[in-house]
């Protein structure tokens, strides 16, 4: 089994890293992204990058270390390129717009589904997809999760709000069951 976490954290052309104590912090173009890590790891800046070590052998020192190191190596994706994620609209009426920091759903609903995108994270249409992007990856699958759960896919019909890359399994109907 191989051991990314390990390796060292690389740290591009144009992202500050900087590492104090347990928090570690990153800013780049999209951004600058803080945040405190558990104390069963050691976080250090070396030459090659930032550098995560497990305190102790436990499994859960070393459980810690490499997700330590997943979080940091997203953080410095985040602020160089961003995450994005895509979700659809597709149903009979169902519609989204975008209205400053909000994303105004109307899916079948008697009242409009506002969901209000929270610091660093933005939303933008084109026809019927909705694009949630930012530079924290947890922020943005947070928020395309409440986009999605707004309305799910409907397996019987497929209308509802779905990411793209989603594949809903669509079920048979009542008069297809039966055979005479």
């Amino acid at each position: 089994m191989g051991r990314l976490g390990k390796l060292p954290v690389n740290i591009p052309e144009g992202v500050t890293a900087t590492v104090a104590g347990r928090t570690v912090s990153v800013a780049g173009a999209k951004g600058t992204l803080s945040r405190a890590f558990s104390s069963m790891v050691k976080i250090s800046q070396t030459d090659e990058g930032i550098l995560v070590e497990g305190k102790g052998n436990s499994k859960i020192a070393k459980q810690h270390q490499g997700s330590t190191r997943a979080h940091i190596a997203n953080m410095v994706a985040g602020v160089t390129e961003g995450w994005k994620k895509s979700l659809e609209v597709s149903g009979p009426g169902y519609r989204a717009e975008v209205k400053g920091q909000d994303l105004v759903l109307t899916i079948g609903y008697s009242h409009p589904v506002i969901i209000t995108a929270p610091e660093g994270v933005s939303f933008s249409m084109e026809k019927n997809v909705i694009t949630v992007e930012g530079a924290d990856k947890e922020a943005v699958g947070h928020v395309s999760s409440l986009v999605r759960r707004s309305r799910e896919p409907n397996p019987y019909t497929g209308s509802g709000v779905k990411y793209t890359d989603e594949q809903v399994r669509r079920k048979v109907g009542k008069q297809a069951g039966k055979a005479e």
